[in-house]
């Protein structure tokens, strides 16, 4: 049985296809785009975006229809097995009438390049004569969310919709996290199942996916919605989640009043690039009363030729810890420093205060803090500008020239501890005045 893969959409439209591969299509219709071998490459290649891709692919179609040789399930997106035969198969949206496929199949095996949500509806005709019709109903069902994202910020984002999309939906929802976030999504979830292995015996699964760019593996851009939005898309929501509540595993290890930081972050461009304003802020942190705790990975790391380190003047609490010893560190502290980076979700999910120094995105896309740090009398929020990728090329308007990371560079130490001024007011802080 052949696999043919199939888009929702017209493979024409998205706007990552190589010209190469855009001109091979031609004018291609869809009955041509299940004939040509290059489309159907090009989209089982664009498939290896998600993890376990071949396995997902080898997954046996479980359910049975009823129909001598017809399974359907939706757990690679919608794959439907159809048997040797004079069958007619009919794929549309049902809420909106859109059909995506309408066409004489046999011995193949139907699949959808789209893998979020789409209220799927199947027709399948043997003979002239209508024998299967299907709408897909999550009320009940077993569905799997492979949740592997690799950006802890990714992930702590993500977290909230998938309560949110068991509560909507009604359905028996199971996990797949990466090791080292399985225990603080319990702590967060403890009624979400969780799961090591993907299995067939789910009737959907979803792969939620956090990246940039124009191509079916999702049904938008990133760029374009608040990060904690993005998920709502991904799995057919209408609503906005509770935000969890976090419950200390550890007591306060640390007596005197303190303060985490987090200087590192997974690109340059995240960074606060002001020469010595972290030493700046620690200090002024010291001065009124605070420890100062530096918490990321690693004291020193090198991204795109800039190494950025540890503040000489904070005390060092970096190290492999795990999530959960973070999280507890973060709970017990008076508030975090940080940028629009992992560390900085991890604390908001804790309920732990945040001034977020972040130049490079717009005020709206990560969560909200009222002590956000941004100079926006600069070129600033390159990353939500569709029009640019600066993850393959950082700064992308100012590179090489003297305004190169403007964003980050140019925020200074006043702008961050008048944050942290209000903050201290804001949430009636212990310090001194000495």
């Amino acid at each position: 049985m052949k696999d043919l893969f199939f888009c929702a959409g017209d493979v024409r439209d998205y706007l990552n296809l190589a010209r190469e591969t855009l001109d091979a299509f031609g004018a291609i219709s869809v009955r041509d785009l299940l004939a040509n071998d290059v489309a159907q490459k090009f989209l089982r290649d664009k498939m290896n975006f998600y993890p376990n891709c071949a396995k997902s692919l080898a997954l046996p179609i479980l359910f049975e229809t009823g129909i001598d040789g017809l399974k359907l399930d939706f757990n690679f997106g919608l794959r439907l097995e159809v048997p040797r035969g004079n069958f007619h198969v009919t794929i549309s949206d049902d809420e909106s009438g859109q059909i995506f496929l309408d066409e004489d199949l046999s011995d193949v095996r139907l699949i959808s390049f789209e893998k979020y949500f789409i209220r799927w509806r199947v027709d399948v005709s043997r003979d002239g004569e209508k024998i299967f019709s299907h709408t897909l109903d999550l009320k009940g069902q077993s569905v799997l969310i492979f949740a592997q994202l690799t950006g802890l910020g990714d992930i702590i984002s993500l977290l909230p919709y998938i309560r949110a999309f068991k509560d909507f939906h009604r359905c028996e929802v199971k996990i797949i996290l990466r090791e080292y976030m399985r225990e603080f999504a319990a702590n967060l979830y403890p009624d979400l199942v969780q799961v090591e292995v993907a299995t067939a015996e789910n009737y959907a699964t979803y792969f939620p996916v956090m990246c940039i760019g124009d191509d079916p593996t999702k049904p938008l851009d990133v760029r374009n919605e608040p990060m904690e939005r993005v998920h709502r898309k991904i799995f057919g929501l209408d609503v906005l989640p509770i935000k969890p509540t976090f419950k200390p595993t550890l007591p306060r290890l640390i007596v005197e009043p303190y303060v985490c930081i987090g200087v590192q972050a997974s690109t340059t461009i995240k960074s606060w690039l002001y020469p010595g304003g972290w030493n700046i802020v620690v200090d002024c942190l010291k001065k009124i009363g605070y420890r100062v705790l530096c918490i990321d990975r690693h004291a020193q790391e090198t991204n795109d030729g800039i190494t950025i380190r540890k503040p000489a003047n904070a005390e060092d609490f970096t190290g492999d810890f795990s999530i959960m010893e973070r999280a507890n560190m973060l709970y017990h502290a008076e508030f975090f420093i940080g940028l629009g980076s992992g560390l900085s979700w991890l604390a908001y999910a804790v309920n732990c205060p945040v001034v977020m120094i972040c130049g490079f995105s717009k005020d709206w896309f990560e969560f909200y803090t009222p002590y956000r740090v941004a100079n926006r009398l600069v070129c600033n929020g390159c990353f939500n500008d569709v029009r640019v990728n600066f993850v393959w090329n950082v700064c992308p308007y100012h590179k090489g020239t003297p305004r190169e990371l403007e964003c980050q560079k140019k925020i200074s130490p006043r702008q961050v501890l008048n944050a942290i001024e209000r903050l201290i007011v804001d949430k009636n802080l212990r310090h001194n005045d000495s």
